[in-house]
């Protein structure tokens, strides 16, 4: 049953990650292209974990782990050039 299920959710997730890229590319305003970019990396740990989970890897989980923790750095970047105007004071 996995093996037609997991393939057939990595096709959709791939889905909403070009969904995703387009919002972030199209948004009108700079809120909206950084919640496209927050969900764009929310996909992609979706994304990497159910790969490993297919093919039965630890590896997928720790790149996984740094996309997270990446996606949140840049999340807060974000978040105080929007408040601020720049990053570093």
């Amino acid at each position: 049953m996995l093996a037609y299920v997991i393939p057939l959710c990595l096709i959709f997730l791939g889905l909403a990650l070009l969904l995703t890229l387009a919002r972030l590319i199209k948004g009108p305003c700079l809120p909206d292209r950084a919640l496209a970019l927050d969900t764009l990396y929310i996909n992609a740990i979706a994304l990497l974990t159910l790969f490993g989970i297919w093919k039965g890897s630890a590896l997928y989980f720790e790149v996984a782990l740094l996309i997270a923790v990446l996606g949140f750095v840049g999340t807060v970047a974000v978040a105080k050039y929007m408040l601020r105007g720049d990053i570093i004071e």
